[in-house]
């Protein structure tokens, strides 16, 4: 089965991958601007999220493979690759393995080390909604908002409901799957996994997902690894400062 995607412009090939819960629409203002830029740029559902197929099987060595396939049948090859948390794990390991098929890297705001399961209220959250009870999203915020307190947080996950026929609404995500094998998500970098080509770290500002002892782990596996800082930004900083995210991608391709 193949990825869904939307693709934008024409140019060098251009793929990003959203993170967790996330999905390419997260990504369509950057993607248009960097369309703009003479790239083709190719925002990718990642499996179990957005328009892309369920399955339950969940890791990041199919994660990879579906992105493979992907630019398989799409004739992809020499791709600048883009992914962030989630998709900037995906992205790591596609590099490390299909280097040859990657010109350049970007990673956003992860690390290759593994991360603890952190994202038990948000899953317990959206696995409570009933969609019987449910017929609106404020109806689903408010539900939800008993399990995640940040109204950011909360839109951005709600992104993840859909109609599917008046007056029925329900969540794109798998979320079954996606809660049984959470801690996949966490998974670090294999150790003896390299890629020896330009990368670039980014990380926000108000983050704690790149630390101070990351800079030695990222240079163990990207050896020409740059690690940039954007200000007044957290774990989301394509979305809380896009200007500054764009300009420092641009620079970097």
């Amino acid at each position: 089965m193949l990825l869904h995607s939307n693709i934008l412009g024409e140019g060098k090939p251009f793929v990003i991958l959203h993170g967790f819960l996330g999905m390419s629409d997260n990504w369509k203002t950057l993607g248009t601007q960097f369309s703009e830029q003479g790239f083709q740029v190719h925002l990718v559902d990642q499996r179990n999220h957005g328009h892309s197929f369920h399955d339950d099987e969940f890791n990041y060595e199919v994660l990879v493979e579906d992105l493979k396939n992907y630019c398989d049948a799409h004739k992809l090859n020499n791709i600048v690759l883009l992914g962030h948390s989630m998709g900037g794990k995906t992205a790591m390991l596609f590099a490390t393995q299909y280097p040859e098929l990657v010109s350049k890297l970007i990673v956003a705001d992860i690390s290759p080390r593994f991360y603890p399961v952190h994202h038990d209220a948000i899953l317990e959250g959206l696995s409570a909604l009933d969609f019987n009870d449910i017929k609106s999203r404020g109806q689903a915020d408010k539900q939800l908002s008993n399990y995640v307190h940040d109204l950011g947080t909360r839109q951005f996950l709600l992104k993840n409901l859909y109609w599917v026929e008046k007056g029925k609404l329900a969540l794109r995500i798998n979320i079954d799957v996606l809660k049984n094998d959470v801690a996949e998500v966490g998974e670090p970098l294999p150790s003896y996994a390299t890629f020896n080509k330009d990368t670039l770290f980014l990380r926000g500002d108000r983050s704690e997902y790149i630390g101070v002892g990351d800079e030695a782990i990222i240079a163990n596996h990207f050896p020409k690894a740059k690690i940039k800082t954007i200000s007044n930004a957290g774990h989301w900083l394509h979305a809380e400062n896009p200007k500054e995210f764009f300009e420092a991608v641009e620079q970097f391709v």
